[in-house]
């Protein structure tokens, strides 16, 4: 038994990772070959009573080739994002993540000003939410060719006659 197992630990093969060669401070911060960036920032809320609503800025960066845009910045409401989904599950192949929650219960007439729907905590847990939401989608190499991916992404406002599909690789 005993010389069994010292023959079995003879034929383990060893591996172990490359050694990478030194890396230049210059290849060390350059650009990377594919990167896309999308953060969404800078919450705003807008109007009086039943008319307030906050928005948020969504930002780009990119090197992808697909964006026509390498830079943008748009402001987007739930509701824009939420259309983003509706179309993404209509029309791509992919699962389309969920969205934060909705605010139903925040928007009660009972429910006091630090605990509705413009309480700093929850727009700031939705705009996590919806950060999460949109990396996850762009990062798709699928949805990153729908057209009401690069709307969302890059048109200062959002066309909802538009025709479905695909946008021309460069």
């Amino acid at each position: 038994f005993f010389s069994y197992r010292t023959k079995m630990a003879e034929n383990v093969i060893k591996a172990s990772a490359p050694v990478p060669g030194k890396q230049s401070l210059e290849d060390a911060y350059a650009e990377p070959d594919n990167f896309l960036e999308i953060d969404v920032q800078n919450a705003q809320t807008h109007g009086f009573g039943g008319k307030r609503y906050t928005d948020f800025e969504v930002r780009l960066k990119t090197n992808l080739p697909v964006f026509k845009l390498k830079e943008s910045q748009v402001r987007r409401r739930y509701s824009d994002f939420d259309w983003l989904r509706g179309e993404l599950e209509r029309d791509s192949k992919i699962v389309v993540p969920p969205l934060p929650g909705k605010a139903l219960g925040r928007q009660m007439p009972w429910v006091g000003e630090e605990k509705g729907m413009f309480a700093e905590d929850f727009i700031e847990s939705r705009r996590e939410g919806l950060e999460v939401f949109v990396n996850k989608v762009a990062g798709h190499p699928l949805a990153q060719n729908q057209k009401c991916l690069h709307m969302f992404l890059q048109e200062p406002q959002i066309d909802k006659t538009y025709t479905p599909g695909t946008v021309k690789r460069k």
